[in-house]
């Protein structure tokens, strides 16, 4: 085991759960034991939830041009360790180092965003009647929980972290069990940042935890990250306690490519979002919509997909359960006479054996009610399917119940705003493969990928991490009284 058994971080500091039930934490990349995780128990969040109610008060009294100076300091911390902190990322998760590089660099950005919020919650007063004033103020919650995936071990922690702190809450953080290593060291490192003990806390565990954050009444509210099907029970569990609840789903992302395209460009684009982070995040494509004649950007398509080669650009994915599931998608749509024109099944990386890959897959002739077209594979796979016309090309994309992420290849700027303006779906792309917004612009998408009010991450997520105090003054007498005073 290379690494010391994972623990939970209450109150500033690692301590052991009260549960010996552990897990192990194995590389995707080789199979390589990493870690043990322990499986905490409802005691172990009393006891977080305990430790971040007493250091609330503080807390949340500081000004937020103090609060946020830990932030420019983590944000330098983040800086100054990105190498090991990729290097991590990468073993825990499987994810080239490149990629963990680029995740890195995206907590960066999140972090400096979290240094604007100053500028961003100055409120608003305004004299509405003679010697009477409104004011507004944002104030934090209290107690809040972010309840994060095994994708992005690193980034999406810093989806919440920063922004929730920074706006005066004290946060309880359940990483994924497949990828706890990150958020230790992210903990470790808000420390050295000079964040209070009892702000910031961890506990590791499975789905028992999750429950444990949805009932308790000390928390005041739930963020999650993950698939569909959980995302619906924690934001009915959660919002049944009456606490808010924002939890994202998982998403099927269409790509329009329609004849006019930049071939190469377009190809390009293709390739890397099907394939990036081996397809494990929600913003990849993994269906393609052709719209008329377009064969020659389909052959360039699997020509940039057999430039990926699994252990060298293209990192493992999860599991060996992963793995098997994503297979078994692949050899289904065969089976139901799609064309499998780059295969990636049974892909092997020598001296990894143990590692769980798989290579670029590119399926041509997909239907659109087969499962392939329907599900969210997870996995570098893309699945073609072929239309007349952009509004059939809309039919199928509309029809599917995600909303996350669309996007058009095209050089018609018409074309473009019409199908931004037809596509359900909250992120959209143009000539961009992975049309994720930068800060401040916020991440979110609609229908059965998002649950809940407002975005995660950028301004939006300030309304969900605060609630709105409104006072009205008066100080002059003089000024008598009228309907309003």
């Amino acid at each position: 085991m290379k690494y010391s058994p994972v623990q939970n971080y209450i109150n500033g500091k690692f301590v052991d759960a009260s549960s010996a039930r552990t897990l192990q934490v194995i590389s995707p990349i080789d199979g390589n034991l990493l870690s043990t995780v322990p499986m905490s128990t409802s005691k172990d969040m009393d006891d977080a939830v305990k430790a971040a109610k007493a250091a609330f008060p503080a807390w949340s009294k500081m000004p937020i041009k103090e609060r946020v100076q830990v932030f420019f300091r983590y944000k330098i911390l983040l800086e100054k360790n990105l190498k090991e902190l990729a290097e991590l990322c990468s073993e825990e998760n499987g994810k080239t180092y490149s990629e963990s590089v680029a995740e890195i660099e995206k907590c960066i950005e999140l972090t400096e965003f979290a240094t604007s919020l100053p500028q961003l919650v100055t409120g608003e007063i305004l004299e509405v009647s003679k010697g009477v004033e409104c004011r507004t103020e944002h104030v934090p919650l209290g107690v809040v929980a972010s309840i994060v995936p095994f994708n992005f071990p690193a980034m999406v922690p810093n989806w919440t972290i920063p922004n929730a702190i920074a706006l005066g809450n004290c946060m309880i953080l359940k990483p994924s069990e497949k990828v706890p290593l990150c958020s230790g060291r992210l903990a470790q490192l808000l420390k050295e940042a000079g964040l209070p003990d009892g702000v910031f806390n961890i506990v590791n565990g499975d789905s028992e935890i999750v429950t444990a954050i949805c009932d308790h009444p000390g928390i005041e509210a739930v963020s999650f990250v993950g698939s569909t099907k959980v995302a619906k029970i924690v934001y009915q569990r959660a919002t049944s306690q009456f606490k808010r609840a924002l939890a994202l789903g998982g998403a099927k992302n269409h790509l329009m490519v329609l004849p006019d395209a930049k071939p190469d460009m377009t190809a390009q684009n293709v390739a890397a979002s099907m394939s990036g982070c081996a397809g494990q995040r929600c913003m990849a494509a993994s269906a393609m919509v052709a719209v008329g004649e377009v064969d020659h950007i389909i052959n360039k398509i699997c020509d940039e997909a057999k430039k990926i080669i699994p252990g060298e650009n293209l990192g493992a994915v999860i599991s060996k359960e992963s793995k098997e599931r994503i297979e078994g998608y692949i050899t289904e749509a065969e089976k139901q006479g799609a064309k499998i024109l780059v295969d990636g099944r049974n892909a092997k990386v020598k001296g990894k054996e143990n590692g769980t890959y798989v290579g670029p897959t590119v399926i041509d002739y997909v239907k659109p009610d087969m499962a392939v077209a329907k599900e969210e594979i997870f996995g570098p796979v893309i699945s073609i399917m072929r239309t007349n016309t952009v509004d059939e090309a809309l039919a199928i994309e509309n029809a599917n119940p995600y909303g996350n992420a669309a996007s058009v290849f095209t050089q018609n700027g018409g074309m473009a705003r019409y199908i931004i303006d037809k596509a359900s779906a909250g992120m959209i792309g143009v000539n961009v493969g992975v049309p994720v917004p930068r800060e401040p612009f916020s991440f979110g998408g609609w229908n059965e990928s998002k649950f809940g009010v407002g975005d995660i991450t950028g301004k939006s997520s300030i309304e969900f991490w605060t609630k709105l105090k409104k006072s009205t003054t008066k100080w002059n007498p003089e000024a008598g009284v009228n309907w309003m005073s």
